[in-house]
């Protein structure tokens, strides 16, 4: 069997995390990516898919020098698949039921500053089309604490400006109605003549923004358009990009008092825990919340 075969059930459990999980397209390649791997290791030990072959898979990753992070993302793949045969009445045992999962280091958001992010904000050129569009993308980024795919998926019906409100569209194509700043919403208003005289009558495909061409953007757009504007306003690429914005966002958020639960609702977290990361914040910021909240802190 060719090394990027897999089994006839790896397949069907992949085409479960489309149909039923509603996963993106992206995130079943990852996990196929993952499987391919996995079922390498077994054929090169010719054993079979046991808890002693997922440990030595595991080990293999490890070798090779792959982050923690990582390693536990594969895992959580071959947890599911077996989690799935057993489902399926396809095997009798789940190997990794006795596996613990490999440690995720806990990542502390790289946030930007406000006044950085103020400064990418104020950068694109408004007394152009493009730059206009720019505004918007990136005030409705940081407004939103969106991920890059929720803001390409957007449409143009999903923004209410009445109640300054957008429908986002997140993983698992599950819904939340997010607020929309102030800021945003004119950055908004100023873009939609622009978008009327972009969009191709007859072959508009409703998103939000558009490029030049009228097209609807893609993540890689997006990503150009931060990181370019973040350059210019002084900004070092390899600090800034899409989800950093969204990181800056939710964590300037939790410093300025909003709750776990809000903040939690607002990006789409499934689980709390996700969102505590942003409690990680600055000693000086935990320093000035004591000084003003403990009784004895003064």
């Amino acid at each position: 069997m060719h090394t990027d075969e897999l089994p006839e059930h790896a397949h069907d459990f992949l085409a479960s995390l489309r149909a039923e999980r509603g996963l993106a397209t992206n995130t079943v390649v990852a996990y196929r990516r993952d499987l391919v791997q996995y079922e390498a290791t077994i054929r090169a030990l010719d054993v079979t898919a046991g808890s002693d072959a997922v440990q030595k898979h595991l080990a293999s990753l490890r070798q090779r020098g792959l982050a923690d992070a990582s390693i536990a993302r594969k895992f959580a793949s071959i947890r599911a698949y077996h989690r799935f045969m057993v489902v399926e009445g396809l095997r009798s045992d789940d190997p990794t039921a006795t596996i613990g999962a490999p440690t995720r280091p806990l990542a502390i958001p790289k946030a930007l500053s406000v006044e950085e992010v103020t400064r990418i904000l104020d950068i694109p050129n408004v007394e152009t089309s493009l730059g206009i569009r720019d505004r918007a993308i990136l005030e409705f980024l940081y407004a939103t604490g969106c991920r890059v795919s929720e803001l390409t998926g957007t449409d143009l019906h999903d923004v209410d400006l009445e109640t300054k409100t957008v429908l986002l569209t997140g993983k698992g194509n599950k819904q939340r109605i997010v607020p929309v700043g102030s800021y945003a919403i004119a950055a908004t208003i100023a873009w939609l003549p622009i978008r009327i005289e972009l969009r191709v009558p007859g072959n508009d495909p409703g998103a939000l923004f558009l490029t030049a061409r009228g097209n609807r953007l893609s993540r890689q757009s997006i990503w150009r358009i931060v990181r370019f504007h973040g350059s210019a306003a002084g900004i070092d690429d390899k600090r800034l990009s899409p989800h950093v914005l969204r990181h800056s966002a939710a964590t300037h958020m939790v410093e300025g008092g909003a709750d776990l639960r809000t903040v939690q609702e607002m990006l789409g977290h499934a689980s709390l825990s996700t969102t505590q990361i942003y409690t990680k914040v600055s000693p000086e910021h935990l320093r000035e919340v004591l000084i003003t909240s403990h009784p004895r802190a003064t």
